[in-house]
């Protein structure tokens, strides 16, 4: 009762900087939080353009500060990054940062002197918008290291370069302080049911695309995360920290995590050196009596986590969740949580993180140092020497991965001459190859390795997440260096073109990743253009299944107009568009015939809103948005009963159990019947089979629970979750659903544990079928395996004049997927012909 009485009386009344900050002399000259704000931290939740007010104030004021902009979110919002060091430091930041990045190299670390060398530290907050402490606690921490007047202050500052992130997730963080804020009392109520404890969606968690950011750090396929890497690849810190909040009835959660689930790439000492940290954590929380937990939840695992991607980079991450008010003040099973409590709670683990570093310097130096020293060793006994990927007939696509390599400084190189490895020709012209022997080799490994056995059947994100494989991208290892070329220092995306005018027809290959955005700009000229069903030989050139045909007569332009269009459209997506002088084909069909088939322009909307899953709904909205320049539209569930649905051309149904669409159903039939492609995703297929959209038979699995105890029980239930693994399937490539595939496999990405069973002998109807033994990499329980072999992830049937088209799991994941993102093109484009 004690404690809910002082947080409730800390909630309602004004309180100072000394309930969150160690009682010192701070500088008079230094702003603080209040004389810019407008406020005292804890108040309000502050907003973005307030914390950025803020952060320039306190630069402009202290010479222990420095502060850079290092790009825009989607909502154009700046992503700053502060230095904060001793004034002497900052006059000497390149030389320092230089003579750092030399422990990352084993050739050079043996002549650094780290006693003398200052440690570098990454803290960064609020990674998820409506997790806030963090953010909220970043000004005060800040305010703290450019103001406080102490020896200790002093020191520490001498000896250690603080890398500031204030709040990793601009967008986010502004959509959530706005909903608080909004629906705040005068007089603060911890009722759980009131409107500021509960988000409109898609909640403040995410960014502009509802992205969980915290899962990009490895991929880095936002604009945010790009930034971040550059920086963390800038200064190789040696600890990073993240400031998450959790559900409200816990305490306090510092890292490590569950150690059973820490990745095999991860040293063993960078969990005693995490544990060691975590004392200093221990004892900053008992002082201010603060309860907190460590080692019995959360992970090291999945290394595009912010917690877990140092651990693979010589650092030490680690991971902070405060127990959440989600506003200004809830009721908990611990009393009541107020929002100054989260903040202060913060606070104090940002401080007791740089004074551990600060104590630890020389351990923490050295443990770098010795980790990318032993990569060496690792490396010599590695009978690989180098790794060979590309796609001749997808350069967008090997770009793309190329591109992410480059982001995080991994290094690749031409190849001298074309190989052939496991039956797949690799050409010097289209592919790359990365040497082994090189610095960020663990990362290499990390991001290219098959794994099928755990230590842990439980996992807090995915198990796996072998890269070339998402992105569907040939791959091989070779045990020579004989084919390494020259480094590859300067990227750029392929260039488009149209090969020459043509008075008579332009074809455009299916294969490239870009391809859908090309045709998309094709139609939207308005320009008649039409798929091929079959394949065929034109003027010594073959052309798959997909292809698409611009014939030049009777457009609505002129022979000019269309080669000038075609050209713009080409150049624009990176992509090669071939003119033709004839029909007449040595091989297959030609290009008057019926087997090529008119493609209408198409207009999509996607479902958003109550009961769709907002990360399933962003990654489609991104999807087409950002990478194939197509309008979509986001219809919403709540008025999805009463909308006119004529207009578009499919609707697609992102993860959801259906219950807010049950009133929507005859619309959305009635879309379909009249010709309409719906297009659903993951457990919407449980409520499209209950409402006879189309018809499917799951496979039920009923794992065997007769010697499970109570405590185990739990851990059972989560054995059985598919959490994120890649499988293998085979596919008829003759199929519209497969145009653009040159393999008879594919990879795909599963997080479900629907499986759905074939219901006829005819095999043209299971275009995509999971092979008998299909487990690529991660886990799976031997119940779940055995009933996956040989079911469906994709089905189609008609339904009136239309289609529903259905798959069990996400082909876009997390905007790294690029290898299953045309399946759903393919729907949009060509499911009226499936």
């Amino acid at each position: 009762m004690a404690f809910f009485s002082l947080t409730s009386v800390i909630a309602q009344q004004k309180i100072g900087l000394n309930y969150y900050l160690p009682q010192t002399t701070y500088n008079p000259k230094i702003p603080t939080p209040e004389s810019v704000l407008g406020f005292q931290v804890g108040k309000w939740h502050v907003s973005h353009d307030k914390l950025v007010q803020y952060m320039y104030a306190l630069a402009n004021a202290s010479d222990r500060v420095s502060i850079e902009n290092r790009g825009k979110t989607y909502e154009d919002r700046p992503l700053l990054l502060l230095t904060i060091t001793s004034p002497e430091n900052q006059q000497h930041l390149e030389a320092i940062r230089k003579e750092h990045l030399k422990l990352s190299d084993a050739s050079q670390s043996s002549s650094v002197a780290i006693s003398s060398m200052p440690l570098v530290i990454y803290q960064g907050f609020s990674i998820h918008g409506n997790e806030a402490s963090g953010a909220n606690a970043a000004l005060l921490v800040a305010y703290y290291l450019a103001a406080a007047e102490n020896d200790e202050v002093n020191e520490l500052l001498n000896t250690t370069i603080i890398l500031f992130d204030p709040t990793y997730n601009p967008d986010g963080m502004q959509r959530f302080s706005s909903w608080v804020n909004e629906h705040k009392n005068q007089h603060l109520t911890s009722d759980n049911n009131d409107r500021e404890y509960n988000e409109a969606w898609p909640r403040g968690r995410t960014n502009h695309y509802w992205f969980d950011m915290n899962r990009d750090w490895l991929v880095s396929q936002l604009p945010e995360s790009q930034a971040r890497i550059k920086s963390f690849h800038q200064w190789k810190p040696n600890i990073l920290t993240d400031h998450h909040e959790m559900g409200t009835n816990a305490t306090y959660f510092f890292q490590p995590g569950i150690p059973s689930r820490t990745h095999p790439l991860t040293p063993k000492l960078n969990q005693e050196l995490t544990s060691k940290i975590g004392e200093y954590h221990a004892k900053a929380l008992d002082k201010i009596g603060s309860l907190y937990y460590t080692k019995e939840s959360f992970d090291d695992f999945y290394y595009g986590k912010g917690s877990t991607f140092p651990d693979i980079n010589g650092g030490i991450g680690i991971l902070f969740e405060q127990a959440s008010a989600r506003g200004h003040i809830q009721q908990s099973a611990n009393g009541t949580i107020t929002f100054p409590f989260a903040i202060r709670n913060h606070v104090t683990t940002a401080l007791s993180t740089l004074k551990a570093g600060k104590e630890l310097r020389t351990q923490l130096l050295e443990y770098q140092r010795n980790f990318y020293k032993n990569t060496q060793k690792e490396i010599a006994k590695d009978k690989n020497k180098g790794i060979v990927f590309g796609d001749a007939a997808d350069k967008n696509k090997t770009y793309q991965f190329a591109a992410m390599l480059q982001r995080q400084h991994i290094h690749f190189n031409k190849l001298k001459s074309a190989l052939k490895i496991n039956g797949k020709r690799f050409s010097a012209n289209d592919s790359y190859i990365i040497p082994e022997n090189q610095p960020n080799y663990r990362m290499v490994k990390a991001m290219f390795e098959k794994r099928t056995s755990f230590k842990d059947s439980l996992f807090y994100d995915v198990s796996a997440w072998t890269l070339p494989l998402a992105f569907d991208l040939d791959y091989g290892y070779t045990t020579t260096t004989a084919s390494i070329g020259n480094e590859v220092t300067t990227l750029a995306p392929p260039k488009g073109t149209v090969t020459a005018k043509s008075n008579y027809a332009y074809l455009l290959e299916w294969n490239d990743y870009n391809a859908p955005k090309t045709l998309y700009g094709i139609l939207d000229k308005g320009l008649r253009a039409k798929v091929a069903m079959k394949p065929f030989t034109l003027q010594g050139k073959n052309y798959d299944y997909g292809t698409i045909m611009i014939p030049v007569q009777n457009q609505n332009r002129t022979n000019d107009d269309i080669y000038k269009a075609l050209k713009n459209i080409a150049e624009n997506s990176g992509v090669t568009i071939n003119a033709v002088t004839t029909g007449l084909t040595t091989k297959g069909i030609n290009l008057g015939s019926s087997n090529f088939m008119t493609l209408q322009k198409p207009k999509v909307a996607v479902l958003v809103g109550d009961g769709i899953t907002s990360y399933d709904a962003g990654e489609v909205w991104h999807l087409l948005d950002t990478r194939y320049a197509m309008p979509v539209t986001k219809l919403d569930t709540k008025n999805l009963s009463s909308m006119d649905l004529r207009k578009y051309t499919a609707i697609i149904m992102p993860n959801t159990t259906g219950n807010t669409l049950n009133a929507a159903t005859e619309n959305l039939k009635t879309f379909v019947k009249n010709g309409g492609i719906l297009i659903g995703y993951r457990n919407s297929l449980k409520w499209l089979n209950s409402q006879s959209f189309i018809k499917l038979s799951f496979k039920k699995v009923k794992p065997k629970t007769a010697n499970i105890t109570f405590g185990q029980r739990q851990d059972f239930r989560g054995a059985q979750v598919i959490g994120g693994a890649i499988f293998e399937a085979n596919i008829d490539r003759s199929h519209p659903i497969n145009f653009g595939y040159h393999h008879n496999k594919i990879a795909l990405f599963r997080n479900t544990t629907l499986f759905v069973k074939t219901d006829s002998v005819s095999n043209y109807k299971y275009p995509i079928r999971y092979t008998d033994k299909p487990l690529l990499s991660g886990y799976i329980s031997k119940e779940n395996l055995k009933a996956i072999s040989g079911t469906l992830p994709f089905k189609t049937e008609k339904l009136g004049n239309g289609k529903v088209v259905v798959f069990t799991d996400n082909t876009n994941f997390r905007a790294f997927w690029y290898g299953t993102n045309k399946l759903m093109m393919n729907a949009i484009f060509f499911g009226k012909f499936m």
